[in-house]
């Protein structure tokens, strides 16, 4: 049995090209790429997940590991990976910002926790809001469609040294406003009830100055904070999901119009 040299690399790089896209998504996509999970648990589901979709895969380009062809491939997997895990992001980072909103609205702004997604400080209603939104991104079947669409990826957009271009960034960069419009439209309930809280606090103190506005109105606002959190969480599931349903949209179309 001859085993050639051509046939080493063309097994090395069957494996090696796709475990680079699949390993970058990994290391950014949300709930595989939290702080939490350690590096070592990513690494091993990425070769999992990579040797499980290879016979999926287009055949990969014979191309010599040690060239500068073969590293332009491997940083076009990369960079494809993380652009995937990014966008994704997107939708937790609007969520966050959302739940911040609602915790500088009702006067909690200071209570703040280490987010174990990113491993920041936040605000704990938007650890509240983050947890309701990945427990539903999960029992969805959220990842399992970010796996679906990494595998389409490698037929729209094979493997190569031409990947991404810059109309898929401007594409990216102008989704990014999904951030702020996301994070305003899940707070929105929130922002205009307690803004007419506020304006009615205010009434209250011009026509009665001596009342300690201070110690009647925060303790109202906090709760009538919770009590707006509680009749609109039926509201963040499904507009979790919209946000989640155009990123992976996103993705479609920024793997699918790279030549």
């Amino acid at each position: 049995m001859v085993i050639t040299s051509a046939q080493i690399t063309a097994l090395v790089g069957g494996l090696l090209w796709p475990l680079f896209r699949i390993g970058a998504l990994l290391m950014v996509a949300p709930v595989f790429g939290a702080r939490m999970v350690p590096t070592r648990i990513r690494m091993g589901l990425g070769v999992a997940v990579t040797v499980m979709v290879l016979p999926l895969l287009p055949p990969p380009p014979v191309v010599d590991i040690f060239t500068l062809k073969a590293f332009m491939i491997l940083a076009q997997q990369v960079l494809i990976g993380v652009v995937m895990g990014f966008t994704l992001q997107l939708v937790i980072s609007a969520v966050v910002t959302g739940g911040q909103i609602v915790a500088m609205q009702m006067g909690l702004g200071f209570a703040s926790m280490v987010d174990p997604q990113n491993g920041t400080q936040t605000a704990v209603v938007s650890q509240f809001y983050l947890i309701v939104v990945m427990l539903t991104y999960l029992s969805l079947g959220g990842h399992l469609v970010m796996f679906e669409v990494l595998v389409d990826s490698f037929k729209t957009m094979p493997i190569s040294e031409h990947g991404m271009g810059p109309e898929s960034f401007w594409q990216l960069v102008t989704w990014g406003n999904q951030i702020f419009s996301g994070a305003v439209g899940m707070a929105l309930p929130a922002i205009a009830s307690l803004l007419m809280v506020n304006f009615a606090f205010g009434i209250m103190t011009r026509s009665a100055p001596q009342m300690n506005i201070f110690a009647i109105g925060f303790p109202l606002t906090l709760l009538m904070g919770f009590v707006l959190i509680l009749i609109t969480l039926p509201n963040v599931v499904p507009y979790s999901t919209s946000l989640f349903n155009e990123a992976y949209h996103l993705l479609r179309d920024l793997t699918a119009g790279a030549k």
